[in-house]
């Protein structure tokens, strides 16, 4: 399949989400002709994981060139670290959270090489994504990447992981409730095109998952359902050719704050909070966002946080900025000002940023 602009359009070969699916790893990578591969593991999961997934790539024949664990986003470290890949190496695995992920995904795209992701939490869409989140300069930006070539998900290894990282993932998956209204809103005005089968994609997934039944946020069906949509989402961002489908005012004040705090809160959380902002400015399904975010517990989270309502303003202020060439809600100026005023205003937002006490 290909885009107007004759790009083909990538979709993981082979897509895994199930329990148990880390131990089944070599069977994978056989299936897929893939023999010879480099094996980034996230902080202290070699001692966790490495004993089941070299068991299981052994028994399938699958030569494991170098493996190591990676704590490094540096754009630098990155670079470095691809292209002293060994020249036989045929795929790159990242194994871990969003760092881990990242690194990998970007030596992959620097050496031409598939990548394969196998996330060990499910705090944002990043592992079925083709954009990295690296550190240049000391700060977070999004470079372009690979999309995966696999996708391996293990809920077992994802259950087990801490709640925040599950929070964060809730709030990156209902953004695109926000993130696509703006999409539609920039063709409105004549500022973008739709890719109606991007958009569809995206709609069915965030409907999907907002629609689950669940008592916990640990329920197999909940978080079998919050993966696949995080992975149709990068899918969705695929076909689109850009983020648009998946991200749009919620994501640019996030990445506002990354640029300036010290010591950004996780992504997808900070992205859950603008995305409750946000409907509210655009009058667009608040109703259902602050139904998932009370039921699943996200706002009882974020309150916990001591969050500064300062920092939002000026992350308001500055997202435009971000992407320049975007016309999302947050780019003008009234719903900016709009925005500012629901901070104070709306009840939950007062509660999240501590300006009003429980009575």
């Amino acid at each position: 399949m290909k885009r107007k602009n004759n790009d083909y359009i990538a979709i993981p070969a082979f897509l895994k989400i199930e329990a148990g699916a880390l131990e089944h790893i070599g069977t994978f990578l056989r299936e897929s002709d893939i023999q010879k591969i480099v094996i980034f593991f996230g902080n202290g999961l070699i001692d966790m994981f490495g004993t089941m997934v070299m068991k299981s790539l052994y028994n399938k024949e699958i030569e494991v060139l170098e493996y190591q664990e990676l704590d490094s986003v540096h754009f630098e470290d990155i670079t470095n670290l691809a292209f002293g890949l060994p020249n036989k190496t045929q795929a790159v695995v990242g194994l871990g959270g969003g760092k881990v992920i990242d690194a990998a995904k970007y030596c992959g795209f620097l050496r031409k090489l598939p990548f394969i992701s196998v996330p060990t939490s499910a705090s944002s869409d990043g592992f079925s994504s083709a954009s990295a989140s690296l550190l240049i300069e000391g700060k977070r930006n999004s470079v372009p990447a690979i999309m995966p070539y696999g996708i391996i998900a293990d809920t077992l290894v994802i259950k087990s992981a801490p709640k925040h990282f599950l929070y964060s993932g809730i709030g990156d998956m209902v953004s695109k409730i926000t993130a696509l209204y703006d999409w539609q809103y920039e063709e409105d005005n004549g500022y973008a095109e739709v890719n109606d089968s991007a958009m569809m994609i995206a709609k069915k997934a965030v409907n999907s998952f907002v629609r689950t039944p669940f008592e916990s946020i640990q329920d197999d069906l909940f978080l079998k359902e919050l993966l696949d949509s995080l992975a149709m989402s990068g899918i969705a961002n695929e076909i689109a050719g850009s983020s648009a489908p998946t991200s749009g005012s919620e994501h640019l004040i996030s990445h506002a704050l990354d640029k300036f705090l010290k010591k950004p809160q996780l992504h997808g959380i900070q992205v859950g909070i603008a995305t409750y902002l946000m409907s509210l400015v655009q009058d667009h399904r608040y109703q259902r966002v602050r139904n998932i975010f009370t039921d699943t517990g996200f706002f009882d989270y974020v309150q916990t946080l001591n969050l500064n309502v300062n920092d939002y303003e000026k992350g308001i202020d500055l997202a435009p900025s971000i992407k320049p060439f975007r016309h999302t809600y947050i780019h003008e100026e009234q719903y900016r000002n709009r925005a500012k005023a629901f901070l104070h205003e709306d009840v939950i937002l007062q509660r999240i940023f501590n300006l009003v006490k429980d009575s």
